[in-house]
């Protein structure tokens, strides 16, 4: 401008910056909403994207468990998510750290397990430009959970990590993915100008009872049945209804099998609880009641229930009820509402200590009695090398009122699950449907560091143990006792089985034999508590030893190879 000219430009305003304090980054908003949702601990294994998440958790006193392989955080955050009924929360790196959580995930889906993963990302200036460790992770991870989403902005970062949540309970809970930009997440915006939702005000109850109409009919149906029974499915953990379908079965006299996180809801000794008669029940009963399982493998989806049976089905999930079988009756609600609603239907019109339902009562009584019987000798077997049916009795009679028994394995599991009784409800884990081996010490992990007032009891396979099991040094760190047993053949046994019986015993060690590895040594190596056992009687003795240590233990037990469980020689995929 001309010297003299005349300024006609506005007065300028004084810009001003918002002071440091004003500010607040991806990372921190993060934390902030994972706070808000009860997150008190994140499961991780460091990068460089992620660490303001880090730094954010250290102000909101969210615990951070650094493990040593991301399938570990995930499992862990699966499992914190069963034992809680919170959402669990794994924060892993772009690329490699994303891709090696996907099984963790792929499993919580399965389960039906809400958690949240969190996965770093190239900044957005560099997209489309081969920045490190990048990946389509949104693209990879879309068919393994409910929802899949890239963090646009930062202001954005709390609000998403919300909706993550919100859709983690959607129906049948399950897992989120969320994909943070290093940019994003190092980010920083005023604070007003980021949205972070309150606790308790971004999301609503899910919990139904399911079409009255639909509830009313099932309590007919009920009072009319001679010869009912109820499996209870793992839903009526996932929705705390333990009490409402104990008292459902009590009130009703319904005899009742568990599977999954349902086993627990009755005691062992309930009279209503059964175990090892449910193929009689499903195939004589005139009346099935499904609730919280699908009709999958482990159901022989469907088939395994009794054609002229009335079947009824609970689910949280539209879309499961009336899948692979039809039903008589569907039910989309909360497991522990629907049968407690169906209860107080029912009420009163069922003389329940007489006529043919007593009769059918003992006639399931008797064939469970008989199943017992035969397996006893195995069970008390004085054999060498153990038979699996004596290890698994043994800690079965070993287990605390309070102990929770986590199986991670194939046949070793499979033995477990005819004899082990877990004594109250969210006392049993195991993988679930989808059959990931490797979920042990992540399990125990989440369990010592959710509820350390509780004994952790862990079966491990020796091919399961393998997969995961460096990160019994991070128990050991952290300082996460708990009794450990590895049933070791040196074998994937139950694989071996269907080698043997599809081709014969020349090629039934092909690609399955493992080495004599001594994981007492192991355990003692990384600090823990560990012993060698190969004689049956030493077995009650190294457990107590191993609830004494006060120590992460193992204790190797070397059991025979040569047997198989049941269900293992009876897997459709070997006939």
């Amino acid at each position: 401008m001309p010297d003299g000219a005349p300024n006609h430009q506005a007065p300028q305003t004084p810009q001003t910056s918002p002071a440091p304090q004003d500010l607040i980054s991806g990372g921190h908003l993060v934390a902030k909403a994972l706070k808000a949702e009860g997150v008190d601990v994140v499961y991780t294994l460091c990068g460089g994207h992620i660490i303001d998440i880090y730094d954010g958790c250290a102000d909101e006193g969210i615990d951070v468990v650094d493990v040593r392989h991301e399938q570990v955080a995930a499992h862990a955050a699966d499992a914190h998510a069963r034992i809680t009924g919170r959402p669990g929360c794994a924060v892993v790196t772009a690329g490699p750290g994303t891709t090696d959580a996907v099984t963790g995930v792929a499993n919580a889906l399965r389960a039906e397990s809400p958690m949240l993963l969190i996965g770093g990302q190239g900044a957005r200036s560099q997209h489309k430009m081969g920045s490190l460790q990048d990946l389509p992770h949104v693209e990879l991870m879309t068919p393994v959970t409910k929802f899949a989403a890239t963090v646009p902005d930062t202001a954005r970062a709390a609000d998403m990590v919300s909706m993550a949540f919100r859709e983690c309970f959607h129906g049948a809970p399950g897992p989120a993915f969320l994909e943070i930009p290093r940019d994003v997440l190092d980010g920083k915006v005023p604070r007003d100008a980021a949205r972070l939702p309150r606790a308790g005000h971004y999301r609503a109850s899910t919990r139904s009872t399911g079409d009255p109409d639909a509830v009313e009919k099932l309590a007919d149906l009920l009072v009319r049945s001679e010869r009912p029974a109820v499996l209870l499915g793992s839903q009526v953990w996932t929705t705390r209804g333990t009490d409402a379908a104990a008292g459902f079965v009590r009130a009703l006299n319904v005899p009742a099998y568990m599977n999954g996180a349902g086993r627990g809801t009755l005691p062992p000794g309930d009279p209503h609880h059964f175990q090892l008669s449910r193929r009689h029940a499903f195939a004589h009963a005139d009346l099935i009641v499904i609730v919280g399982t699908p009709f999958d493998f482990r159901m022989g989806y469907g088939r395994r229930l009794s054609p002229t049976a009335t079947v009824v089905q609970i689910d949280l999930d539209y879309r499961t009820v009336g899948r692979n079988r039809d039903v008589d009756l569907g039910i989309v609600g909360d497991a522990g509402l629907v049968l407690a609603a169906a209860a107080q239907a029912a009420s009163g019109r069922l003389e329940t200590g007489t006529g043919r339902r007593k009769e059918w009562i003992e006639e399931l009584r008797t064939a469970e009695e008989a199943a017992v019987a035969e397996r006893l000798p195995l069970l008390r077997s004085d054999a060498a090398p153990i038979h699996p049916y004596r290890l698994v009795s043994e800690i079965n009679d070993f287990l605390a009122e309070d102990s929770l028994f986590i199986g991670d394995g194939g046949d070793i599991v499979t033995f477990s699950g005819q004899v082990v009784q877990p004594k109250a409800p969210g006392h049993w884990m195991d993988p679930g449907p989808l059959g990931t081996l490797g979920v042990g010490v992540p399990f125990v992990m989440a369990a010592k560091k959710a509820r350390p007032d509780k004994e952790v009891v862990a079966l491990f396979g020796d091919g399961a143990f393998s997969l995961t099991g460096w990160d019994f040094e991070t128990l050991v760190r952290f300082g996460l006792p708990f009794v450990g047993i590895v049933g070791n053949n040196s074998s994937m046994n139950q694989i071996r089985y269907g080698q043997r019986a599809k081709y014969g015993a020349a090629r039934e060690r092909l690609g399955n034999t493992l080495g004599d590895v001594p994981y007492d040594a192991f355990a003692r190596m990384l600090g823990g508590h560990g012993e060698e056992v190969r004689d049956p009687a030493q077995l009650r003795p190294a457990l107590e030893r191993a609830r004494e240590s006060g120590k992460p233990s193992l204790i190797n037990v070397w059991v025979d190879p040569d047997v198989y469980a049941p269900g293992t020689v009876n897997q459709t995929m070997y006939k």
